[in-house]
């Protein structure tokens, strides 16, 4: 479901319960290591930042989140299931 409501009843407005056309930002981690040390990658909708990750191999997932307007983040073993999803446009 998207992140913000887009009528004054709160009704979604879309047939799309994930949000997959939603805007949302790739960050990687910094070469530091820590945890909360992410870098800006790449803008775009959930769906091409999911499938943008699917494409790397697995070790490599692990340095990336996913971050939807609302504070909603996608940690790799959430962006991994996303992509399992029947609905799943890419």
């Amino acid at each position: 479901m998207s992140q913000h409501p887009t009528t004054f009843a709160g009704e979604s407005g879309s047939d799309d319960p994930i949000g997959w056309e939603d805007q949302a930002v790739l960050h990687r981690r910094s070469d530091g290591g820590l945890l909360h040390d992410f870098k800006v990658v790449r803008h775009g909708t959930l769906a091409e930042l999911v499938h943008q990750i699917i494409q790397l191999p697995a070790e490599v997932r692990s340095q990336y989140k996913i971050e939807r307007p609302g504070g909603r983040d996608y940690e790799p073993h959430e962006i991994t299931a996303l992509a399992k999803r029947p609905d799943f446009p890419l």
